[in-house]
């Protein structure tokens, strides 16, 4: 199996492709496109997951679709990853780096992005996944790039549904999860962080989960949850999605919400057969979560 990332320079590509190779991939950047064919058959006869970073660095647009799509079609395994980002936040990496926008020798920096941004439509139609890395520290960036990878382990070693869930909790203060298919706000439910003790702890922890399963509007709240989520699976197994993101979110994304993802996880791992991915948004990440 393997992932390519291309996209708009300066979305984040290196990142992605770093975050790959901390997860075992063999890894190139900027390979000449002539050379993709020969180089992914070598590192599979060495039984190794690979990730390559292949842009306009290394070729026009047209051509790197073309061979992209050659690539795919001779071996349907390979996922492709394509990245992008508001223009603003482009032009603003730009100005703190000294290596020049690839079409800016021809045009000023504005155009530039612009003009590639419309050169790669095609592409950008043709992914598996798109990821707007507008909003993203270089760390939620790496994050999302290895729940990527992480799915394709599950479909290719037939783990699971073919559909795959994951399920994650955040924080409203530090905005909606961009990727989530549904949003669900945990902010009705009683909220632990008020109590002495609670504040340092998480939906995971004994003295939170007792407290939460000491209301009986919890429970009920889990109850449709999981009678809404038994009902809309086969439905979107008959709709062949490959990829659900449902979000629980509340104030600091470390307690209600925590614990109503862990509560659907174990849910669907024991009734539905399924094994989601969990992302925990603030527990992860470096940023301070308050309550």
């Amino acid at each position: 199996m393997g992932i390519i990332i291309t996209g708009l320079s300066g979305s984040g590509k290196s990142t992605a492709l770093h975050a790959l190779e901390d997860v075992g991939c063999f890894c190139t950047d900027n390979l000449p496109l002539t050379l993709l064919g020969a180089w992914a058959e070598a590192v599979q006869r060495q039984g190794r997951q690979m990730a390559v970073c292949a842009d306009v660095r290394s070729a026009s647009p047209q051509e790197l679709h073309d061979e992209l799509a050659l690539l795919r079609k001779n071996n349907p395994d390979w996922q492709l990853l394509f990245l992008e980002a508001d223009d603003a936040a482009l032009q603003r990496r730009f100005s703190t780096v000294r290596r020049r926008h690839p079409f800016a020798p021809r045009e000023d920096l504005p155009q530039a992005i612009s003009l590639e941004r419309a050169s790669l439509l095609a592409l950008r139609d043709s992914a598996d996944l798109v990821l707007n890395t507008t909003a993203m520290n270089p760390y939620e960036l790496a994050d999302r790039v290895e729940t990527f990878w992480r799915r394709q382990q599950m479909q290719k070693d037939n783990k699971g549904s073919s559909l795959t869930l994951t399920l994650m909790s955040f924080s409203y203060r530090f905005g909606l999860p961009p990727d989530a298919d549904m949003v669900i706000d945990m902010r009705f439910l009683p909220n632990p962080h008020y109590k002495p003790g609670m504040a340092a702890l998480t939906g995971r922890d004994a003295p939170v989960i007792e407290f939460l399963q000491g209301h009986a509007e919890v429970d009920e709240a889990r109850l449709k949850l999981q009678e809404w989520l038994t009902f809309i699976w086969p439905q979107m197994l008959r709709e062949r999605k490959r990829y659900f993101t449902l979000a629980f979110g509340c104030s600091g994304g470390r307690h209600r919400s925590v614990y109503m993802t862990e509560q659907m996880a174990e849910f669907v791992r024991h009734a539905m057969g399924v094994e989601p991915l969990i992302r925990h948004r603030e527990l992860s990440s470096p940023t301070e979560s308050g309550h």
